[in-house]
């Protein structure tokens, strides 16, 4: 073989083996590039569907009002549109309707007038931690009514108080017999796709907000949720710590103020709750959902200025 012509030929595949290399090293990285590329979009496509729904940071809030704080003289589609007019997006019921039709009808006239009812009060009666049957199957009977109205209005969410300690029923019965009684309850919740929220009231009854996680937490349920009274821990504690101890167990707000000195409620932004900092503690946690005023009732202009309060809460950052 011709040496020359050999160190040509040589010379010829070198330079084709390095290009070549340089080739596939550049459409290896170009593919790594795109590759890249494409998990950014899906990781970004991911993240704001998390904050969509409420899984990301901030807070996504809705304000909302009880039924029994519109005026009394007005029928119901009345009520509903001056909800909306005074900017409210939600309305909460103070009790369930036996009448399932007529829960059915006010549902759709709400969501109508664009305040969809978001939830309703069982209240007090027959404590599920209470040592006499009969009133513990007076509370479980409530319970039933609130979950089925719930469902038929279109709620998702029934407030209950747990339990109440007095003279006849000490911390830990509350706290077992409560749990015990809710647990009977919890499949009918799943049945009808309604959360039991459990609130924080003047009952005695988990007084700090390490306590109440941890009741909500031993059900390890997803239809046992938290509904949080900013105002009713202030003669105690701290709405803002309640709020991110409890966290993302919280399915509800309740919004109310209270002055310590004087020891009585006030209207939002009157009270000592700390609003800064209830607001940022929301938007740590990821907040999405109603808040409720619970307070009295009023006419047009007093709804309006309550509703321009929440808005000044909101825009606190």
């Amino acid at each position: 073989m011709n040496q020359t012509a050999g160190r040509r030929g040589f010379l010829k595949y070198a330079t084709a083996v390095t290009v070549g290399t340089g080739l596939l090293a550049t459409a290896g990285r170009t593919q790594e590039q795109k590759q890249e590329k494409r998990g950014a979009r899906k990781k970004q496509k991911r993240g704001a569907e998390a904050q969509a729904q409420g899984q990301g940071q901030g807070a996504r809030l809705l304000k909302a009002c009880q039924y029994n704080m519109l005026p009394k003289d007005l029928k119901d589609a009345e009520k509903f549109a001056l909800a909306k007019k005074c900017g409210f997006e939600g309305i909460e019921l103070g009790r369930p309707l036996e009448d399932l039709t007529a829960a059915k009808e006010m549902g759709a006239l709400a969501r109508q007038a664009g305040v969809p009812i978001h939830g309703i009060v069982n209240g007090w009666g027959g404590p599920l931690s209470d040592p006499k049957p009969e009133n513990v199957a007076k509370g479980m009977a409530s319970m039933e009514t609130s979950l089925h109205c719930a469902k038929a209005v279109g709620a998702d969410a029934v407030l209950l108080v747990p339990a109440v300690v007095n003279e006849e029923v000490g911390y830990g019965e509350a706290w077992e017999r409560s749990q015990k009684n809710i647990r009977k309850l919890l499949p009918l919740a799943k049945e009808l796709q309604v959360i039991i929220a459990v609130e924080n009231v003047w009952n005695k009854f988990l007084l700090s907000p390490l306590e109440f996680a941890k009741y909500v937490d031993e059900f390890n349920d997803p239809w046992l949720k938290a509904y949080v009274d900013v105002g009713n821990m202030i003669l105690f504690g701290f709405a803002q710590d309640w709020v991110r101890t409890v966290g993302k167990r919280i399915v509800r707000i309740h919004l109310k103020d209270f002055k310590r000195k004087g020891y009585e409620w006030t209207n939002l932004l009157d009270g000592d709750v700390n609003w800064p900092q209830v607001r940022k503690a929301l938007d740590e946690i990821g907040y999405h959902g109603y808040m409720t005023t619970e307070l009295s009732g009023g006419d047009e202009a007093y709804l309006t200025d309550l509703s321009q309060r929440i808005d000044k809460i909101i825009a606190m950052k």
